[in-house]
């Protein structure tokens, strides 16, 4: 399949079509993306984008340049390099998607720093809160622009739950349930530096769920059982928000357990688990009633299609609600706070 077939296919299982879409609503300016990594997250990305009109991939930069090739070959990427600045040079895009290994987040985010694009990153935003802060810093004395990958949010489950709560304002509960496992961590390859900074590398996705759903900042975190680095157990922590939501973050580590979200209002309780899967409870009924999964979370990987949408509509300056650097700071201090790992966090 052609990447102009392949493009039009993506376009109809996102619900438009392709020869009617011109004129309807859409900014034409083409964005001109280029990649950075090769693993299989960009690979969704690369999808997701290319589904979307008026986006052209213009290069693909890994260190190993065949896991590049293989990429370039599927959407006809015409220039594949395993040199960063050479290919951002050459290409000159509007926009780099990036998503690499956590160690060499910020050195690869700091070289794209220096070329004239906006940024749109996979999380998390540094190894461990003292680089995300410094990788803050730089995007904001660059002037460039920065989206991160909290897809989370994107996911329809999320969608929908929030734009009922925001259809019914009350005071919301927000229970967060998290499972993590140094063991598997180490099992499937990762380093030691990843392994003891895993919260950030992954409970990140957890945690993002009280900053999607508790509104207006958080004012304190109450740190009911903490973090025990010699003997992970279970970690559990009461936030505070200003508008007088509350949330509880329960971590079962190095032992079972769902990731999973449930969301309590006055009208209704939202439930996330698996988190692609929304169901919810009536006041004063019993009865569970779930939410069907649009086909852009079944066609594409979950979240994915919209995030992109939202991100190419903030690079053209629209207010889209696309996941900033600032949002993913905030979560990552929200990590640290709870995980006790960091000076002059929430308290």
């Amino acid at each position: 399949m052609t990447r102009s077939n392949r493009a039009r296919r993506l376009f109809q299982i996102a619900g438009k079509d392709p020869d009617n879409y011109k004129g309807i609503h859409v900014n034409t300016k083409i964005c001109r993306i280029a990649l950075v990594g090769a693993g299989s997250m960009i690979a969704e990305h690369a999808k997701a984008f290319v589904s979307l009109p008026n986006v052209e991939l213009v290069g693909i930069s890994n260190r190993t340049k065949a896991k590049a090739q293989a990429i370039a070959n599927n959407w006809n990427i015409p220039i594949v390099s395993d040199d960063l600045d050479e290919m951002l040079a050459s290409t000159r895009p509007d926009l780099v998607v990036m998503a690499v290994y956590e160690p060499a987040i910020f050195e690869v985010a700091t070289r794209i720093l220096a070329h004239p694009v906006d940024v749109f990153m996979e999380k998390p935003i540094g190894l461990n809160l003292e680089e995300a802060r410094a990788l803050h810093g730089q995007v904001k004395s660059s002037g460039r622009r920065a989206w991160v990958g909290l897809n989370r949010r994107t996911l329809a489950s999320t969608r929908t739950a929030l734009a009922d709560l925001s259809a019914n304002p009350g005071p919301r509960f927000i229970y967060v349930q998290d499972q993590q496992s140094l063991e598997t961590a180490r099992a499937i390859g990762h380093n030691l530096a990843v392994v003891d900074n895993w919260m950030y590398a992954n409970s990140i996705h957890l945690v993002d769920y009280l900053m999607t759903f508790g509104r207006g900042g958080v004012t304190d975190v109450k740190i009911l059982q903490p973090w025990k680095a010699g003997e992970p157990g279970v970690v559990l922590a009461h936030v505070s928000f200003a508008t007088g939501d509350r949330g509880i973050y329960q971590a079962v580590w190095n032992g079972p357990g769902p990731w999973a979200c449930t969301v309590s209002a006055p009208h209704r309780r939202w439930e996330m688990r698996p988190l692609e899967k929304a169901i919810f409870q009536n006041a004063g009924e019993r009865s569970l009633n779930e939410v069907q999964a649009t086909e852009a979370d079944l066609q594409f990987k979950p979240g994915f299609r919209v995030q992109a949408e939202k991100v190419l509509g903030a690079w053209r300056g629209e207010n889209t609600g696309a996941a900033t650097i600032d949002d993913a700071l905030a979560t990552t201090e929200l990590v640290a706070t709870i995980y006790d790992l960091g000076d002059e966090v929430i308290r």
